[in-house]
């Protein structure tokens, strides 16, 4: 069983930037952050593969996130820049014991463990 414990939000102006952290109890196979804004659904802002070659992203964060992961402190980052307040949400990260393709890393259903979340607030 994997722990994960997100880290980095905050509150921050618009056009600012945040790092999330996501340190886990142990190896991560796939990794995705997700997010949920009050009164609406979790979903997904990026994930990575296990070796860090592969990153998919949502639509409304592409060249403003980057997501990466150094496998030695078993952590995985979300950088996210040119922050909007629609990015306001609180941000989980999530492990999966399956690597996933392009229409299939946003499934909830696909990830085995979640973490606690970590607030992001953009005024």
């Amino acid at each position: 069983h994997v722990q994960l414990v997100e880290s980095g939000g905050g509150l921050v102006q618009a056009g600012g930037s945040l790092n999330l952290s996501c340190a886990a109890s142990g190896y991560t196979y796939s990794v995705g952050w997700f997010r949920q804004a009050p009164g609406k659904e979790r979903e997904g802002v990026a994930a990575v593969s296990p070796s860090g070659g592969t990153t998919y992203y949502t639509d409304s964060v592409k060249g403003r996130f980057t997501i990466s992961r150094n496998n030695d402190k078993n952590t995985v980052y979300l950088q996210m820049n040119s922050l909007k307040p629609e990015d306001t949400a609180m941000y989980y990260c999530a492990a999966a014991e399956q690597w996933f393709g392009a229409s299939e890393w946003p499934d909830l259903s696909g990830y085995n463990y979640w973490g606690q979340g970590t607030q992001v607030t953009v005024s």
